[in-house]
């Protein structure tokens, strides 16, 4: 014996229940069942009711949760997790055995009892996640959460999982079983059957596959993406292949945030080049054993809230200062720019979005402008509101091309079958879009958004791909003027390189100028001097009274909670102040001689309306009353009608004279005819007195007619039509 040898002779005191033995796996089915059978929750049979009220409706799943196995069973909770691809078969073979009873009483005793369908068990869990990025060798053949966002999903194909196979030269059958996931099948080389003595052998490769009595299950390939706001700065997004079979295939669709659990596996992957080839390498993907998607932000109670912070959220609702005090939270490291910080208050609230009994849909999402002189903190503005948005994305406009922003239609490798992959607007669903220097952008990647912006949807006719994907996300855009800074001798129109069908579509334009205030600019200076400093007076000021963590919680909150409606009073109130407000727009327009740039239609009606909603939505009020229209009409003329105005600075005065310099340059420059700027300035400002500014806006006039044409940077005007 051991014992008497002079070694060190060792005993595994400790054993586990489920240490690798003949009969451990059946021991191991036991438990399961058990499991299914005992466990329950005060005075329910979770598992047990489940299943009989899924068996009987045909629905043959079992979802369970990994917290319910820890408390029954550490041990088998952890047997589970170690080695799932072995022991998930057996919880499926015991769900099966439950089936089976449950499926006895249903049938009489003189018909024969059918077999018991195969049941899928998914599991869910609230265990650590691990990201994308985490997954390693470690994590193969383990059981693995993983958050991200799916990018592309497959079409359902039919995966086998028993085969049905026949010998040509005996036609002896035979049953072959299929492991799941990605790896392939070989069929046996040789006729296994039992011949007697002197009978002739079948030939080498003898099998050929019956498909008619093959068993298939579904199987879709989805695609995993790290989320936006996972990803580090200056890298590429990862992305895991995922294998979703059953019940689970066809429960997201590209767009949908997720939190996905399941086996992290490995295959080989003939399909590719290159060094990942090799004999030795495999591809990583994991196979899908439950899928948590995240609610539709529209719907109400999608997110979980304790009823600790509940209480807290209902207490901050009741504040009479909430607003200004949300207001001061928003990039409080930035000076001044109150009306702005409302207005994205509003916009991460957001309106009451409606259906209505015709089908139409109204949005309830804002959008923003921000147009202004460079230097006024537009893109800090944008990079905060990423950061407190529950969903965000942030994109430079001269980065950004139409099927970025929208989606793109993508050939898989493998099976060169056409797939989309939703773009920025698509993975912003329920969030907020950032656009920083929207004015950079391509007019054609421009239009690509205007169905996103009113509609909320992006339609496809792409390669084949005819479908509608949802877009239901806020826009903050940021812009600079046409000559880079805010020209106020020039009319809206001549600052604002926009078409009115974009600009119609924003609920709040806000034009944002460096003005020049010895006593303002001394107050900024001082409070960039002291951010900069980390001095703790001023520094004080730089954070806001709700903290980013808690304002983001709240802002979800009272998304998925309220949905204000207006009342009678306020209602009537806004319909009188929109028909004030065209006739004050019509009386500018009469007296600029000229449309105005940015229009004023129906939808600002709108655009108040929702503003209103968002200003009711914030104090968690069902009804939107009439101070709530009065601060919404207060932020609409501040932003928008503020704008529309900023043309009549120009004087009558001015407008005649520009009058009759166009008349003598259409006179004066026959078509075709080139002259220099610095000449038609001598000559029309030092000789005949017109005023530059006459000057300026009769070339503006003419050039968006299309008689002249600037060229060399404005330095040469060409006379081109009439």
């Amino acid at each position: 014996m051991a014992m008497d040898r002079a070694s060190v002779y060792t005993f595994p005191v400790l054993r586990s229940e489920y240490d690798e033995s003949d009969d451990s796996n059946s021991r191991i089915q036991s438990h399961f069942l058990q499991f299914i059978l005992t466990f329950k929750l005060g005075n329910n049979f979770v598992y047990r009711d489940q299943l009989q009220e899924n068996v009987l409706i045909k629905r043959y799943c079992l979802d369970v949760d990994v917290a319910h196995l820890i408390s029954f069973n550490e041990d088998l909770a952890s047997a589970l997790a170690g080695e799932p691809a072995e022991k998930l078969p057996l919880f499926e073979a015991a769900a099966k055995e439950c089936a089976r009873r449950i499926l006895i009483p249903t049938h009489s005793s003189d018909k024969e009892i059918p077999d018991a369908p195969d049941i899928q068990v998914t599991l869910s869990s609230n265990a650590n996640i691990t990201t994308i990025r985490e997954l390693d060798a470690n994590n193969v053949s383990k059981l693995v959460r993983v958050p991200g966002i799916i990018i592309g999903a497959s079409t359902l194909s039919s995966k086998a999982t028993s085969l049905r196979i026949q010998c040509r030269g005996c036609n002896n059958t035979l049953s072959m079983p299929i492991s799941s996931g990605f790896s392939g099948v070989t069929l046996p080389r040789v006729c296994n059957s039992q011949k007697e003595e002197g009978a002739e052998k079948c030939p080498l490769d003898p099998y050929f596959i019956l498909h008619e009595q093959c068993r298939f299950i579904d199987q879709q390939v989805l695609k995993l993406q790290e989320a936006p706001d996972q990803v580090p700065v200056g890298e590429l997004p990862r992305h895991v292949l995922l294998s979703a079979d059953r019940y689970l295939t066809n429960r997201v669709i590209p767009g949908s945030r997720c939190t996905v659990m399941g086996i992290f596996s490995i295959y080989q992957n003939k399909g590719s080049k290159g060094p990942s080839s090799a004999v030795a390498i495999r591809t990583p993907y994991i196979r899908v054993v439950g899928i948590q998607a995240e609610v539709d932000h529209t719907a109400r109670g999608s997110a979980i809230f304790s009823e600790e912070e509940e209480q807290e959220f209902l207490e901050l609702s009741r504040n009479p200062r909430l607003y200004e005090i949300f207001a001061n939270s928003i990039a409080p490291s930035i000076y001044g720019n109150p009306d702005i910080k409302k207005a994205i208050v509003c916009l991460l609230m957001g309106g009451s979005k409606k259906i209505l009994p015709d089908g139409m849909k109204l949005r309830g999402d804002i959008n923003v402008l921000l147009l202004g002189d460079p230097g006024t903190a537009k893109s800090q503005l944008l990079k905060f509101v990423e950061k407190v948005s529950p969903i965000a994305i942030y994109t430079s406009g001269k980065g950004s091309s139409a099927a970025g922003l929208t989606a793109s239609v993508q050939r898989d490798p493998q099976s060169r079958e056409f797939y989309l992959e939703g773009g920025a607007m698509v993975l912003g669903d329920g969030g907020v879009v950032c656009i920083d220097e929207f004015d950079k952008m391509r007019d054609e990647d421009r239009v690509a958004i205007h169905e996103a912006m009113e509609q909320q949807t992006i339609s496809i006719a792409k390669a084949g791909i005819t479908t509608i994907l949802n877009a239901r996300t806020s826009v903050l855009a940021a812009a600079n003027p046409i000559f880079g800074r805010y020209d106020d001798m020039k009319s809206p129109g001549d600052n604002i390189d926009f078409q009115t069908t974009i600009l119609s579509r924003f609920d709040m334009i806000f034009i944002v100028k460096d003005e020049h205030s010895q006593e303002r600019d001394r107050r900024i200076a001082k409070h960039v001097i002291g951010i900069h400093m980390n001095r703790e007076g001023d520094t004080a000021n730089a954070t806001g009274e709700i903290p980013i963590d808690k304002m983001k919680r709240y802002i979800t909150y009272c998304k998925t909670r309220c949905a204000p409606t207006l009342s009678q009073e306020a209602a009537e109130r806004l319909s009188s102040h929109f028909v004030s407000i065209r006739k004050q727009v019509h009386k500018t327009e009469l007296d600029s001689n000229e449309r105005s740039s940015i229009p004023i239609t129906v939808r600002q009606l709108e655009a108040i309306i929702r503003i209103t909603e968002s200003l009711a939505k914030l104090t968690l009020s069902s009804v939107a009353t009439e101070a709530h229209v009065d601060e919404a009409i207060r932020l609409f003329m501040a932003s928008t009608m503020d704008a529309v105005g900023q043309g009549s600075t120009l004087s009558e005065e001015v407008l005649g004279q520009a009058g009759k310099i166009e008349q003598e340059l259409t006179k004066r420059l026959p078509i075709g005819w080139t002259t220099s700027l610095a000449t038609l300035r001598k000559e029309m400002v030092n000789r005949k007195e017109y005023s530059v500014s006459a000057l300026d806006r009769a070339l503006q006039v003419m050039a968006r007619r299309e008689a002249i044409q600037f060229k060399n940077q404005g330095a040469q005007i060409v006379r081109i039509g009439i």
